[in-house]
């Protein structure tokens, strides 16, 4: 028993982190910072390998992946025969064991020539259950123990399998109870602090706070927070990958890294009381109310006494035609309170293509970044750095 133990600990996967488009470098470097080895990088997601403890420690450390996926293989298919033959060669009874539950959850497909997810669906299905049927000597499955969904990407006829090791999206940390009408995700805002300079010591200001996702991330990565501490996952039951102690494990490493009595000016702003109310909820489930300011205050009234602050913002972007009116207005005004708010940085993510043109300046840095299925750009307004403190 023990010699099998000492073999299994030394198996390595190759793991795959879909994030959002335009910021596979942050969740690179995350990953990377975990001490794994990257295999590749490409749109929309970062594939890297490491052994059965990576399912527990990126599931929980992770701030910018979407979910984490163990790849299982990838075939080239351009038939149905070739799909179904390329998913039934897999090794799928070294993963889900005779009662689990399997299902293709997602099929995407982009430039091949098999396109429809139902079928793509119900073929690898069919497969799967062939394969698993001759391995554990059985004509039907119960289904009735833990869950493995698939998720499948085919592009350009390579078929890509991953077990979805999460269960629910990353981004759901479990603190958001109440959304404003514009939400930022909690992997979008954290990948899009990651891309500032702002650090724990430096003041940071969310004038268009909404549900507080801004300030929250900010005051979680502070404090060393790891996102998953508070959240399970699919993959908790899931004893042919990984052992629960590996979970107890990452754990235990996660909670004694966090520092919440770090000392941080971290504040949010909303012109709308019951929002700056829910912000509050939020970030009390989240840990971390007693790090940050909210306020009832419009951003006509922007402005701080200190130097080389930042402001992070997700203002409106006028998606209905009556708001769009207000916008030239509504930017001008954070224009004219940035300009006044001396050697400070601001970095804004809106879809309003004419924002520079009131904000009265143009852009140091702008990266395009898709925030679903919205183009939306991510401005960069860099402030000097401050002088060097006297070590």
């Amino acid at each position: 028993m023990g010699s099998k133990k000492r073999r299994r600990k030394y198996v390595e996967y190759e793991w795959i982190a879909p994030c959002h488009f335009g910021m596979e470098a942050v969740c690179k470097k995350e990953i990377t910072d975990l001490g794994y080895e990257i295999v590749h990088v490409e749109d929309g997601k970062v594939t890297f390998r490491g052994g059965p403890e990576a399912a527990c420690r990126a599931n929980i450390f992770l701030r910018t992946a979407e979910r984490v996926l163990l790849k299982v293989g990838s075939f080239r298919a351009e038939t149905f025969d070739d799909l179904f033959e390329g998913t039934k060669a897999l090794p799928w009874e070294e993963f889900i064991p005779a009662d689990g539950k399997f299902w293709v959850a997602k099929a995407a497909s982009i430039k091949s020539k098999l396109f429809s997810p139902s079928d793509i669906q119900s073929i690898m299905k069919k497969a799967m259950v062939e394969r698993l049927k001759q391995k554990y000597k059985v004509s039907w499955f119960p289904e009735c123990g833990a869950q493995f969904p698939l998720r499948v990407t085919l592009m350009k006829d390579i078929v890509t399998v991953g077990l979805d090791t999460s269960g629910v999206s990353l981004h759901k940390r479990g603190y958001r109870k109440l959304i404003s009408k514009a939400p930022i995700t909690e992997t979008l805002a954290a990948a899009l602090i990651m891309l500032t300079p702002w650090k724990a010591d430096r003041i940071l200001v969310d004038p268009f706070c909404g549900s507080g996702t801004f300030p929250i991330e900010a005051a979680m990565m502070a404090a060393n927070m790891a996102p998953g501490l508070n959240r399970s996952f699919l993959a908790e039951g899931w004893k042919q990958v990984c052992d629960k102690k590996l979970w107890y494990q990452a754990v235990e490493e996660a909670s004694d890294l966090v520092d919440d009595t770090v000392s941080v000016d971290i504040q949010g702003y909303d012109i709308d009381g019951a929002m700056v109310k829910a912000a509050r909820e939020n970030a009390k489930l989240a840990g971390v109310d007693h790090m940050i300011h909210f306020q009832q205050r419009p951003v006509s009234a922007l402005s701080h006494p200190k130097k080389y602050g930042f402001l992070i913002m997700n203002p409106p972007y006028g998606e209905r035609i009556e708001d769009k009116e207000a916008l030239p207005e509504l930017y001008r005004e954070i224009g004219e309170r940035f300009a006044a708010l001396d050697s400070w940085s601001a970095f804004m993510i809106t879809s309003y293509e004419d924002a520079e043109k009131y904000m009265g300046r143009k852009a140091d840095r702008n990266r395009k970044i898709y925030n679903g299925m919205m183009k939306t750009y991510f401005y960069q307004f860099l402030g000097p750095k401050p002088p060097r403190r006297n070590a």
